[in-house]
């Protein structure tokens, strides 16, 4: 559960901004997103080798 602690003359604008960036230093909304759908393992794994393949050609072409 997110807590935002409130002062008595702090507008509203100010507290929803904060609540909105401790829902997403928690990541809460990208967990609810991801478990709307079903993805197989076999396809995340697939995901991953490529995002990890990405990066090393990044590492490679920086040295």
């Amino acid at each position: 559960m997110i807590i935002v602690p409130v002062k008595e003359s702090e507008p509203i604008d100010k507290v929803l901004k904060k609540f909105k960036k401790k829902v997403e230093k928690t990541g809460m909304l990208r967990e609810l997103r991801d478990r709307q759908k079903f993805t197989k393992p076999s396809v995340l794994r697939r995901e991953e080798i490529k995002k990890a393949a990405y990066k090393q050609t990044l590492n490679q072409e920086e040295r």
